[in-house]
């Protein structure tokens, strides 16, 4: 089950855009176990320019998934997001299904990843810490924390490396390609 937290910037959230909004992305409750409450933080903005954005972000105990896109209409921007979302499940699942094949697995358990609010200071010193998340490490190889770090849209993800059980960092490098950064003893 969804529950949606639906922000708007420079619009107001009528009950219209509300509605598509949840009636689009709903469908991506198909994916999700029945017997969970995730939360779809939707977030609509519209420019000067007239631009539409919409982003979308749903933290999942085993994934957060997170995609915006931007266009002339809110309407067609909701549903590129949906759509964009959605094909990052089918990517995921597909991707999971393979690994646990191969490995061997029958179920795969997932950790969830935990958010604490930063701490608000008034203080605006370049160091502030303005941000704060405390996340648990699932352990996975470095093609699916590749696969994570797309999904988010970020530059990097650390990671527990499945075979080693040592912390790992995959980035991408300035030309495209990725590169992993190992710790632990040499």
């Amino acid at each position: 089950m969804l529950i949606f937290n639906i922000r708007g910037e420079n619009i107001e959230v009528t009950q219209a855009i509300r509605d598509y909004v949840e009636k689009r992305i709903s469908k991506l409750e198909k994916y999700f176990e029945k017997d969970m409450k995730n939360t779809a933080h939707v977030n609509l903005r519209v420019y000067p320019d007239k631009q539409a954005k919409v982003e979308v972000t749903i933290p999942l105990p085993y994934l957060t998934l997170r995609a915006e896109e931007v266009s002339n209409d809110l309407y067609a921007s909701v549903d590129l997001v949906t759509d964009k979302l959605e094909r990052q499940i089918r990517k995921y699942k597909t991707k999971v299904n393979r690994k646990s094949r191969e490995k061997g697995f029958k179920n795969l358990e997932f950790i969830p990843n935990e958010t604490q609010p930063a701490d608000d200071s008034d203080d605006e010193s370049k160091f502030d810490v303005v941000r704060t998340k405390r996340l648990a490490l699932k352990p996975m190889d470095n093609e699916e924390a590749i696969l994570q770090m797309d999904m988010l849209g970020h530059d990097f993800f650390i990671y527990e490396d499945a075979d080693t059980s040592g912390i790992d960092i995959v980035y991408r490098r300035n030309d495209g390609r990725y590169g992993l950064i190992e710790t632990g003893e040499e």
